[in-house]
Parts: C-alpha cells; structure tokens; sequence
C-alpha cells in the first residue's frame, strides 16, 4: 500500500513538473500580458488547458520522456522566442496580423524594423528566459503508469481541450463544421506553438479571400462621367471612422458629463450633425455600406460597384489608410481588402484579441507622416478603436477622469455606473483623439476638409429599463444606432465651397448613402451619384431611417 501511494505521488510530482515544463512556453508571455493588464484571461486560461496536451506522448512512451519532451520543448522555445520578442517591443500578444505585416514587407522594411526596435537587454531576456526553460527540462520525469491508464488519462485530457468542446460547437449549439474548426483554432491558438502554426493558417485563409475579394473589385469598370468640381486645387480630405461612439454620452451632443471639453471648444468649427444613425450596429456590415455604393435597399453592391477609394483614386487623389483596428481576421477581411485598394496602408494593431489595450494615438505619427508627403491631393481614412469593448483598455491611466454617480441618474446599480464610467472615460479621450487630428490637419493651413462619424453606437445600459449593454440587432434600440457626425473645415476650403453646413445640420440621415455625402463635398459628380441621398445638397430628400437586417427591419424616422 505504502509502496503504491508513494508511486502514485511520484506520477503526480512528475505530471506537474512535465506539465509546468511545457506551460512555461506559454505561459510567461500570457502571465507578462496580465501582470500589465494588456488583455482579457481568455488567453492565459486556453493556454492552460491547451498545454495539457503535450503530456500525452510523454504518458504513452515514458520510456522515451527524456528524448520526447526535450523535442517538443525545443519547438515550443522557438516559437515562445517569437511570441517573448515582440511582447518585449510592442508589448503585445503575437497574432496573425503580425504575420501579414511580416509578409507584406520587403526585405529592406524588415532590417529597418529589427534595427529599429531590438534592443541589446532583450538578449538577456532570451538567455534568462532559455535558462529556466533548460531547468524545467531537467526535472522531467517519465510518468509511470500501466499503458491502459496511459490511455485513460490521455483520452481524459483529449476529451476536455478537444472532443468535448466540438461536440458541444457541432451537435448541441448547432454550428456548421467550418465554423467549429474555425472555434477549434481559436482555442488552440494562445499556446505554442499554435500561436505561430494557427496564426499562419488562418493568415493564409483569409489572404486568400481577401485577394479573391481584390481581384472581383480591380474587374469592374470604373465609375462613368466623373467630373471634379475642384480639379487641379490642391486637397487634403480626411475621413475617420470611429468605433462603438454613442453621440447620446457626448457632451458636444447635449450629454451631462463633460467628455467632450476639446470639441466643446471649437464647436463653432465644426458642423455637427443631430440626426444620423448608422443602418447597422456591427463594424464590418456598417462599413460596406459607409464606403461602397451599398445601402440597406441595395446591399449587394458591395462588390458589384466601385468603392469610395476606387471613386477617389480615379479622380486624382492619393489614397492612404491608417488603422488603430485588428488587421487581417476572419471577421476584418474586407475591412483589409478595403485598406489593400488604397495606395499607403499603415497598420497600427496587430493583437490577436480585440479586447487588448490599444489606445488610438498610435495614428498619430503615420497620419503626420501622411500630411507630410508632397502629394498635393490626399484621401486619408483614418479607422479607430474608438470606444470599443472593453472600455478600459481604450485610453491611459490619466483620461480615468469619471469614477463616481456624478452626473448619472439614479436607476443604475454600482456595476452599471463602473461600466458607464469606463465608457463615458473612452469617449473622453477619443474627443482629444478626434481634436488632436483636427489639429495636426490645422497646422499645415491648406485646403483640407475632416469628416468624422463612428460605424455604429453602443448602449451603455441607456435604454430602460437600462440592462442592455453592448449591441443587439434583434433588440434594437436608438443608442445602438445614434452615431456622432460632424464635419470640420479649414478656412481655405469653407472660402472655396461657400457651402453653409450648418443649416443642414437636423436633416434625418443613415451614414448608408455616404458615399454620396462625401462625393458632393469633394465636388465629384458622376452617373452613380445620388444628390438626393447627399445630407449637405439642396436637393437632399428625406427617407426612412431603416436599420437592422432585412430579417430585422426596424424605422427610427419615416418621413
């Protein structure tokens, strides 16, 4: 008895050395990115189960432990080098976004990079990190059991990181197979080295599609009759999109907290729109429709027509794309295809959750450096994070201005009026974002025209009886839906238009029939184009406001 139990504590001493052996590789990164509040567990606690894995041919050959994990462990250090090394510079988790900026770049970018950002302490951090490694190897042990519990505890482990949860995606919730593959990817991925291996995958997948999407687009015929109001000036127009901004908690809106005190102060600046709302409340269905001929009567246009960035390369206008969003996911496919039919793309956000901290000044510098080129007629997008969820991880520790009731009704509980805090401090430090791009565009006193809106509102538990929070297509509400929009002008441009904005400022709009908007204030006509759908032209007609699905419809304003 005595002789079984100590076996028995040996097999689990050695199972929990084994195991730590192998989570180390993920796990230091993972543990790095909670100690620093980078991103949300989900990660951390995937790599847990994940790791579990590699004690399966260590329980099914303990005679070759030695020689098995020393294997594993030696792929696992290689991939874990990577995933260390660009947490080191970026302070991130690795994802396949890096591989598409990695590919996407010539050799000479490449060196300029690593020269750039590798220090000479990041050799200790491998050498350190390489030593405990070394360590944990050497306190492997064979697990001793009989090949029938070897079996048992393997198909254990298989089972629970595996079997169960496909089961579950395929046969009780219903997914297709695709789609469970696809969620079966996701939970391998935060491990190594399914991190890098997952990450290439899913990077070549949706380069695929993305390069099917571009060779549809660059197939169609280019917009007929276009004629350009201002040819020959110079231009520089500027279209930032936001992300997830509920006008109704913006004080430049009417909101009772301050969270807009910049904007506030050039409001006479700026022609700010009341009545607008997105036609969709999630980013990608939202943003075919701002940046295409699409509309909710007409969505397949999408890629049966050319695209704002076709429509303004072909008038002349070098095109550049900056973006604070993830690059190339399933989910933001055509949001890079998007990018790929501009000129310049400067991708400023390779984490592989969306709930990381990323803040929105990282646009900054490349859009300066857009501003800069000697092209003279410029169309800049800029894409935020904006005030996306998770609220605090979208600005720094010194936006944390909203930490009380003050100003909230009373109908919220503690947790609601945490959460409304976090939201009202996002929107706080996306109006010095948005100022500060007014700014940078000020200061070059030229002919340039800033268009902002966001894809879509969020509720902020707004709507009574206030338990909603986040988005909803199948309980639409208006704070879903009511996006900021707001237009700025510099002298030069507002002298050359003589367009009073202002007085067109309470029309009833969808951001759907922009495209048109925008073409009137660039001064671009063409067959295509609808002056009745454009908010700022005097033939502009009012229309419902429909949003939601064509399974969904819902009317916020009919005329």
């Amino acid at each position: 008895m005595l002789k079984r139990m100590a076996l028995n504590n040996n097999n689990l001493m050695a199972a929990l050395n084994n195991y730590l052996f192998f989570f180390y590789f993920s796990g230091i990164t993972h543990f790095l990115l909670q100690v620093t509040d980078t991103t949300i567990f989900v990660g951390l606690r995937q790599a847990i189960y994940i790791s579990l894995l590699w004690l399966i041919p260590l329980m099914l050959f303990p005679k070759k432990t030695k020689s098995i994990s020393g294997l594993i462990g030696v792929i696992l250090w290689i991939s874990s080098l990577l995933s260390l090394g660009y947490f080191c510079i970026y302070g991130q988790e690795f994802s396949q976004s890096v591989l598409f900026i990695m590919f996407e770049s010539n050799t000479a970018e490449s060196s300029e990079y690593v020269a750039q950002y590798f220090k000479w302490w990041m050799i200790l951090v491998f050498v350190a990190h390489s030593f405990v490694a070394f360590t944990l190897w050497r306190r492997v042990r064979p697990i001793e059991l009989s090949q029938k519990h070897a079996l048992i505890f393997s198909g254990i482990i298989l089972a629970l990181t595996i079997a169960i949860p496909t089961f579950k995606d395929y046969f009780i919730k219903g997914k297709s197979w695709e789609d469970t593959v696809d969620k079966l990817q996701i939970r391998l991925e935060p491990a190594e080295p399914w991190q890098l291996v997952m990450g290439y995958l899913q990077y070549r997948e949706q380069l695929d599609n993305m390069q099917s999407l571009l060779a549809q687009n660059s197939k169609l015929p280019p917009i007929k009759n276009l004629k350009d109001k201002y040819a020959g000036l110079p231009a520089t127009l500027v279209l930032v999109l936001g992300e997830s901004t509920n006008r109704e908690h913006m004080s430049l809106y009417g909101y009772s907290r301050p969270t807009t005190p910049k904007l506030d102060k050039i409001k006479d600046q700026l022609s700010v729109f009341n009545n607008v709302i997105s036609a969709r409340p999630y980013t990608i269905e939202a943003l075919e429709q701002v940046l295409t001929f699409a509309d909710q009567e007409h969505t397949d246009l999408v890629l049966k027509k050319p695209s704002l960035m076709n429509v303004m390369q072909q008038a002349g206008y070098k095109t550049y794309w900056i973006t604070n969003q993830q690059t190339i996911t399933k989910r933001n496919t055509m949001l890079t295809t998007f990018s790929k039919q501009m000129d310049v793309q400067r991708y400023m956000n390779n984490s592989r959750a969306q709930n990381s901290r990323e803040y929105d000044e990282n646009v900054f510098e490349p859009f300066q450096n857009a501003l800069n080129d000697e092209a003279p007629r410029k169309f800049i997008i800029i894409h935020l994070l904006g005030t996306h969820m998770k609220y605090n991880y979208r600005y720094p520790p010194e936006y944390e201005v909203f930490n009380d009731r003050s100003g909230l009704a009373d109908v919220f509980d503690n947790h609601q009026v945490e959460v409304i805090n976090t939201y009202d401090n996002a929107v706080l430090y996306n109006d010095h974002v948005i100022s500060s791009l007014i700014d940078q565009l000020e200061v070059k006193n030229n002919r340039s025209l800033m268009v902002y809106l966001s894809d879509h509102g969020e509720d902020v538990y707004d709507t009574p009886p206030h338990q909603m929070l986040g988005r909803n297509e199948g309980k639409p509400s208006l704070a879903m839906y009511a996006v900021p929009f707001m237009m700025w002008q510099s002298p030069e441009w507002k002298n050359g238009t003589n367009m009073d904005l202002n007085s067109m400022t309470n029309r009833p709009y969808s951001t759907s029939h922009f495209i048109h908007t925008w073409a009137d204030l660039a001064g671009l006509s063409f067959d295509e184009f609808d002056a009745t759908k454009s908010v700022i032209n005097p033939a502009f007609t009012e229309r419902p406001l429909w949003v939601g699905s064509s399974n969904n419809k819902k009317f916020f304003y009919q005329p």
